[in-house]
């Protein structure tokens, strides 16, 4: 008895691929139809005051290109890598619960999560010791100098 598959039949890893490949498909599909109809359907009834910036119901004042202290984009930064970092702990939980009692993997799982947090905890440390937490950071002051500045003595020149 010959076990023969049908051709077009998708069989082990393939099937995974196609599964995946079928629901970005689908994904892309729904997000086309579903923009295309809002394009069809919408009202379109262009106008000066919608075309101008909504400031939380403030009428805009001035440029839009306005510098920002660097303090605002160093906090936000610092904020995604710890959260994102710390979004790690919740799949380790779920995995450490099942392997903890397999012989040998719950203590290297455990204290590879120790070292994890404390590269974090490291992390955060110095940041919080350069002062780049605080919202209001001093600015540097240079130490006074006690001693009057004296100009270089002017070499001798021999004489020819």
């Amino acid at each position: 008895m010959s076990m023969t598959i049908p051709l077009g039949t998708v069989t082990g890893l393939q099937a995974n691929y196609a599964t995946v490949f079928v629901f970005i498909l689908v994904g892309f599909v729904f997000a086309g139809i579903a923009l295309g109809a809002a394009k069809l359907l919408r009202p379109s009834n262009p106008s000066p005051a919608k075309a101008t910036t909504y400031e939380c119901g403030e009428m805009p004042i001035g440029s839009s290109w306005v510098r920002f202290n660097v303090r605002f984009y160093l906090v936000a930064l610092f904020f995604i890598i710890f959260d994102v970092e710390v979004i790690f702990l919740y799949p380790w939980a779920v995995v450490f619960k099942h392997l903890f009692p397999v012989p040998g993997m719950g203590p290297i799982v455990f204290w590879e999560m120790i070292i994890f947090l404390a590269i974090l905890t490291l992390g955060l440390a110095y940041v919080w010791v350069k002062g780049d937490l605080a919202w209001v950071k001093k600015l540097a002051q240079h130490p006074a100098s006690t001693t009057p500045a004296v100009a270089p003595a002017e070499e001798e020149v021999p004489a020819s």
